[in-house]
C-alpha cells in the first residue's frame, strides 16, 4: 500500500503567513494613511522602493513630500528628521544598517532622547530609527554589530527588538504614534521569513504595547530570554529539548528599553533557572543586564543554578563564512548553555 503524508493541520481561521518585510512595509502604510504628519526618509527609500523592499510602493502612493531619498549623509538626514519631530511632524528615519547610525549617534541622543527631559517636557521629539541591525550573513565587522545594548544604555529612548511578522508590524505601529524618540532594530535576515498572523494582528488598529515581552513556549525546567532572530533559535533548541524532557519556557522580550524584568522574573519564580541569549558582544550586554536585575530582585532566591549567557563572540565580525557561523550563537550553544545550567 502506498504510504499517505500525513495531513497538515490548517490554519485557524483569519490567519495567514506574512513576511516581516510585508509586515513592516503595512505598519508603514497604514500609519502614513492614518496621519498626515508622518513621513519616512532615508537612503533610496522612495524611487528604488527601499534597499530591502520595505517601502515599496509607498512613494508612488503618497509622492515625494512623504516619502524622501536623502544623500548618503547619517548626520545630514537624522538631523533634518529630529528638527521635523521637534517642529510637530513625525518622522520615521531609515538607517541601511544601524551600523551607519554611529554617524549620526550625535542627533539621535543628545538631539532627540535628552531633549524632552532637557526641556522640562515641553519639546517632544517624536521619530522613529529604524532599519536592520547585527549581522546579516557575509558583511564582515562594519555591517554586523548589534547596537540593542548601545541604545538600550540611554534614558530618552524607547528601543524595540521585533523577533516576528506580529512583532514587527505592532512595534513599528506603536513606535510611530509614540511621543518618544524610539529606536526599532530590525533584522535583515529575518525579512523574507514567513510568520502566521491573525486576522486581529492584520488590521489597521493592531499595535504591540512597548515594554511588554511575549512568551512565545511555556515550561517548567529554564527560562530562556532572547531577542531578534535568536529567538528562533531558543524555540529550535527548545523543540530538541523537549525530546530528551526538558522543558523550556521562551521568552520574546520584543523590546530592550524599558524592559520588562516582571515577565523574566515570574517565568525564573517557576522554572528556577535562567539562559539568555542574544546576538550582542557578551560584555555590557542586554543578557548582562537581565542577569544584574534578576541578581538584584527576588527572583535571585528561587535560582538553583547561576544564571548563564549565550552570546556573540568578543571579536569583530570575521568576513569568513566558517568563522562567521562560529561567532554567532547557533542551537547547538544554546542546548549545550541549558544543559549546563540543569547539570545534565
Amino acid at each position: 500500500p502506498r504510504l499517505r503524508a500525513a495531513p497538515r493541520p490548517c490554519p485557524a481561521a483569519g490567519v495567514s503567513q506574512v513576511t516581516v518585510r510585508d509586515a513592516l512595509n503595512q505598519a508603514l502604510d497604514e500609519e502614513l494613511e492614518r496621519d498626515e504628519r508622518v513621513f519616512l526618509l532615508g537612503e533610496e527609500v522612495a524611487q528604488y522602493d527601499g534597499a530591502y523592499k520595505i517601502s515599496r510602493g509607498l512613494w508612488k502612493k503618497y509622492g515625494d513630500k512623504r516619502v524622501i531619498d536623502t544623500p548618503i549623509s547619517e548626520m545630514g538626514f537624522t538631523g533634518i528628521a529630529v528638527g521635523a519631530a521637534m517642529a510637530g511632524l513625525r518622522p520615521v528615519c531609515e538607517f541601511m544598517t544601524f551600523n551607519f547610525s554611529m554617524q549620526a549617534i550625535d542627533q539621535v541622543i543628545n538631539s532627540a532622547a535628552k531633549t524632552c527631559y532637557m526641556s522640562a517636557g515641553s519639546i517632544a521629539v517624536p521619530i522613529v530609527f529604524r532599519g536592520p541591525n547585527g549581522a546579516s550573513a557575509g558583511v564582515a565587522a562594519q555591517h554586523s554589530q548589534c547596537f540593542a545594548a548601545w541604545y538600550g544604555h540611554c534614558p530618552g529612548l524607547k528601543v524595540v527588538s521585533p523577533w516576528s511578522s506580529e512583532d514587527a508590524k505592532g512595534l513599528l505601529k506603536a513606535s510611530v504614534r509614540d511621543d518618544n524618540p524610539v529606536v526599532m532594530l530590525e533584522n535583515e535576515l529575518l525579512y523574507g521569513v514567513p510568520f502566521e498572523m491573525s486576522e486581529q494582528a492584520q488590521s489597521k488598529d493592531f499595535v504591540v504595547p512597548i515594554g511588554k515581552a511575549k512568551i512565545e513556549r511555556q515550561g517548567t525546567h529554564v527560562t530562556l530570554v532572547s531577542h531578534s532572530r535568536p529567538v528562533g533559535h531558543c524555540l529550535e533548541a527548545a523543540a530538541v529539548l523537549a525530546k530528551e524532557g526538558v522543558e523550556c519556557e521562551v521568552i520574546n522580550l520584543r523590546t530592550i528599553r524599558p524592559m520588562d524584568i516582571e515577565t523574566v522574573e515570574a517565568s525564573v519564580v517557576k522554572t528556577n533557572h535562567l539562559v539568555t541569549v542574544e546576538g550582542g558582544w557578551p560584555q555590557f550586554g542586554v543578557g548582562a543586564e537581565i542577569c544584574a536585575r534578576i541578581m538584584e530582585g527576588s527572583a535571585f532566591n528561587y535560582l538553583d543554578a547561576p544564571a548563564v549567557r549565550v552570546t556573540g563572540a568578543d571579536v569583530p565580525m570575521p568576513y569568513a563564512k566558517i568563522l562567521e557561523d562560529n561567532c554567532l550563537p547557533q542551537v547547538k550553544d544554546i542546548i549545550f548553555a541549558v544543559k549546563k545550567t540543569l547539570n545534565i
